[in-house]
Order: structure tokens, then C-alpha cells, then sequence
């Protein structure tokens, strides 16, 4: 029979060898996890999904770039997401300009661009506009853009594959 003070030191001996753990392959694991996640984050890029806009079909191979995105559907104009003017009023008003997109545009081209490969991005947009609405309303958000100093317009369009 042993006494409680043996039992405790062979129980203390016992649990000894399990306290001794090797993080190093641990770390090695987190390490390679981070470094696929960081590296796969920006490979796939796809346009903001809108369900009231039906884009234009189109047989175009190139992929889109990250550009200030500006978005007509049947009712309303977005920049970034926010509504800037209505298409009603946009086709009411006299002129090309139209009002809320223009100082929209104006206050985005204001910002600048902190990283150097960033800079040509800085005056390209992308127009998103619904395979119904009139030319002259694209018309007028063109001209609009132009008049904000974004120079380059691209058009977001659907494969043909895609459908």
C-alpha cells in the first residue's frame, strides 16, 4: 500500500511527460494557412451584384478592373452603392450634366490614390447600366464622367457563356 504522499508524486511524475508540447509545427501550419488565405483573397474579382440591372449581352474576354463603379438601373443612378440621382430627373433635366452624379464624381476624384500601381485606376469608371435604358441617358452619364476628369469608361457587359 502506498501512502498519499507517494500516490502524488507518481501521479506528478506520470503527468509530467504530457506537459512538454512542440508548438513549432503548430506554428508552421497557421503560418501556410495565412499566407493562402492572404494570397487567394484578391484573385477572383466580380462586379457588385444588382438584381435590377439587366447587363447587355456580350462576347468580351477581358476581366473587369477595379474602377469607381457607377450603376443605372430602370430607376435610380448609383455611385459606390449610393443613390445619386434619379432617372426621371436625370432625363428631365436640361443639358448633359446631370446634377447629383456630377458632384458625386467630383468629390471621388478628389481622393487620391496612396499606392503607385493605383494611379492609373484613379480615372476609370465603370458603367453598369440596364440593357433598357435610352441612349441619351447614357449619353448624359458619359458626358457627365468626362466633365469630372474620369477619361476612362468601361461598360459592364455578361458573357455570352455565362448564360
Amino acid at each position: 500500500m502506498m501512502t498519499p504522499m507517494q500516490r502524488r508524486t507518481e501521479r506528478k511524475s506520470r503527468n509530467q511527460s504530457m506537459v512538454d508540447m512542440n508548438l513549432v509545427s503548430l506554428i508552421d501550419v497557421f503560418t501556410i494557412l495565412i499566407f493562402f488565405l492572404l494570397s487567394s483573397a484578391g484573385v477572383e474579382q466580380a462586379m457588385p451584384n444588382t438584381k435590377s440591372v439587366q447587363l447587355p449581352i456580350s462576347t468580351a474576354d477581358k476581366d473587369p478592373k477595379e474602377t469607381l463603379i457607377v450603376v443605372i438601373s430602370a430607376d435610380e443612378i448609383l455611385v459606390e452603392g449610393r443613390k445619386v440621382a434619379a432617372v426621371a430627373d436625370a432625363l428631365a433635366q436640361p443639358g448633359d450634366v446631370i446634377a447629383g452624379l456630377d458632384s458625386e464624381l467630383a468629390l471621388m476624384a478628389q481622393r487620391q490614390a496612396v499606392r503607385a500601381e493605383n494611379r492609373d485606376k484613379e480615372k476609370t469608371i465603370t458603367i453598369m447600366g440596364d440593357k433598357g435604358i435610352p441612349y441619351r441617358l447614357l449619353r448624359k452619364v458619359m458626358v457627365t464622367g468626362a466633365k469630372a476628369g474620369y477619361s476612362d469608361v468601361s461598360f459592364a457587359v455578361r458573357r455570352k457563356n455565362e448564360l
